[in-house]
């Protein structure tokens, strides 16, 4: 996708005014704000040893607008805190574009100021932009993720594990990301390797084509991983670094979660993985049908797949953990002001039988997604991600949009062959919904009730 300076400018105005708007109608901290807003302001006054236990996740975002008051002389008022995803909102096309040209093997634009349209339009995805316009960490975590995953595939793994450090400052759990960040790299790098023609050839790594591949090429994966240890364990020695002091900090804290641990209690939710699935397919189906063969083709592909005894046996394996392992959070359950709350009430509790009908729809999505991302991938490329997907969702009790974030974006852009019609398409379904809920957040507030925000 052609690159220009054109498609983030507007970006950046748009952004902008979206901005100024939102400060002028929404005056007060809303919803997490009147938490994270006075935690900076204290830092802003220099009192680095004032905590509230309510806050969950470490301090990064209250860091980053400290830096940036000394650096812009910003105050530390409401509009300006807001300022501050904002920023990291408008230089997340650049990283992005990084990330999609190294999935796409492509060489980056010459310029950091020219990210590719493909870019801008991602950097517009819903969750990402939303938050990008209130005191939240999700946007600077999402840019420091996607700026580990760019240095770890260019080789600069020390500035990669610096920046993966950073990240979960921003979120604990972007530990894990740091980890999809080396070992994606590492999967590239074997891939491609080049073998010196005056040295023994170098061990393989067993890595079939994706969309080729059966149960026996995954056992012979790992049987032949060991051969492969010691050409990539060099580089994993700064993101070991990463790790250890994650594991310090959870010693320390008895726990992965700062403050009020009460409400965040890891739990085994397996249907959240079901929900990513849905959530996935929901935002990004114009990317899906936008393969080479249309939407019939991969209905094609899918029926195919379906139709197998490994299908039947996932499909039971997932009624059972349905039936065993659905959370009813009191959170979902009570806080109208979003719109889980609604899709929980008027779709998943309509009937105890609709869970289990959408297995079918999981599956399909499954099976769909699979075939779409692993058309110019190796099998281990195209499961890293969902591996790396069960620590970061299985643990948590809440059915939350912002959870699936990183997520969504780093399996979108795997996909590296969407043509223009299908990112123009995807811009304008991005757009529509993100007018939408824009327009409900800043215009449709409801007495007794509040704001509707994701």
């Amino acid at each position: 996708m052609r690159a220009s300076a054109t498609h983030h400018i507007v970006f950046s105005a748009i952004c902008i005014l979206i901005l100024k708007e939102l400060n002028g109608v929404v005056t007060e901290p809303y919803m997490d704000e009147p938490f994270h807003v006075p935690q900076a302001q204290a830092y802003c006054r220099g009192e680095w040893s004032a905590w509230n236990p309510k806050i969950t996740t470490p301090p990064g975002l209250y860091i980053l607008s400290v830096i940036l008051k000394k650096a812009f002389l910003f105050k530390c008022n409401l509009s300006m805190l807001r300022l501050t995803p904002m920023l990291t909102l408008l230089i997340l096309p650049v990283a992005l574009t990084r990330l999609l040209c190294y999935h796409q093997r492509t060489r980056s634009p010459s310029s950091i100021l020219t990210p590719t349209f493909e870019a801008v339009v991602l950097s517009a995805f819903p969750i990402v932009w939303f938050f990008g316009f209130l005191y939240y960490t999700e946007v600077p975590s999402v840019l420091f993720v996607v700026s580990t995953v760019v240095a770890a595939s260019q080789g600069r793994h020390w500035l990669a594990a610096l920046l993966g450090l950073i990240s979960c400052t921003f979120r604990q759990t972007n530990v894990v990301w740091v980890l999809y960040a080396y070992a994606s790299s590492q999967l590239m790098y074997l891939r491609f390797r080049r073998a010196d023609p005056d040295a023994p050839p170098p061990a393989k790594l067993h890595d079939a084509p994706a969309l080729t591949a059966g149960p026996d090429d995954l056992l012979r994966s790992f049987i032949s991983a060991p051969k492969i240890v010691l050409d990539i364990l060099p580089s994993f020695v700064p993101y070991a670094l990463v790790v250890a002091l994650f594991g310090a900090f959870v010693v320390w804290n008895e726990g992965i979660v700062l403050g009020d641990k009460s409400n965040h209690i890891p739990s085994f939710h397996v249907p959240q993985l079901y929900y990513f699935l849905g959530f996935f397919t929901a935002f990004a189906w114009p990317v899906l049908i936008s393969g080479l063969g249309g939407p019939l083709s991969l209905l094609r592909e899918v029926r195919l797949r379906i139709r197998t005894l490994v299908t039947a046996l996932i499909s039971a394996a997932m009624v059972m953990s349905i039936k065993l392992f659905t959370i009813h959070h009191p959170f979902l359950l009570s806080d109208n002001r979003h719109y889980t709350f609604y899709v929980w009430r008027r779709l998943f509790l309509v009937h105890p039988a609709v869970p289990y009908l959408l297995v079918p729809i999981y599956v399909a999505c499954a099976w769909a997604w699979f075939l779409r991302v692993g058309q110019d991938q190796t099998l281990l490329q195209t499961l890293i991600l969902p591996v790396c997907v069960l620590p970061t969702l299985l643990p948590t009790p809440l059915l939350e949009p912002r959870y699936f974030l990183i997520p969504y974006i780093l399996l979108r852009s795997q996909v590296v062959d969407v043509p223009t019609w299908g990112v123009i398409l995807e811009g304008a379904w991005y757009a529509a919904i993100n007018a939408v809920t824009m327009w409900i957040f800043l215009y449709k507030e409801r007495p007794g009730v509040g704001r509707f925000m994701w």
